[in-house]
């Protein structure tokens, strides 16, 4: 059987869907800081063109780490941040709104 790609749903329609649950909108507001650092991370690193394995080797830590990090499964030391930042040649930019 043959999928028409067309009736799937998009992920902005569904993520809409989800956000009208407050049980899901109060965690995706709570976790909202761990993926903006996990989306910079991932657009950082492809940008540059590198595994999580070449960015790992960079910073001095193991591919798990970075994974971890990208997948919003870790909390970061400023110090971490800090050798990724240099291994991307970039830097990182805290503020509090």
């Amino acid at each position: 059987m043959k999928r028409d790609i067309r009736k799937l749903t998009s992920w902005k329609t569904y993520e809409k869907k989800l956000l009208k649950d407050k049980g899901v909108a109060e965690v995706a507001k709570e976790l909202e800081s761990e993926f903006i650092l996990a989306d910079s991370l991932i657009r950082a690193r492809k940008k540059r063109k590198l595994t999580q394995k070449d960015l790992a080797e960079r910073v001095g830590t193991k591919q798990p780490v970075i994974s971890r990090l990208e997948t919003a499964n870790s909390k970061p030391s400023i110090s971490l941040l800090k050798r990724i930042a240099h291994a991307l040649d970039t830097r990182i930019t805290v503020k509090f709104d």
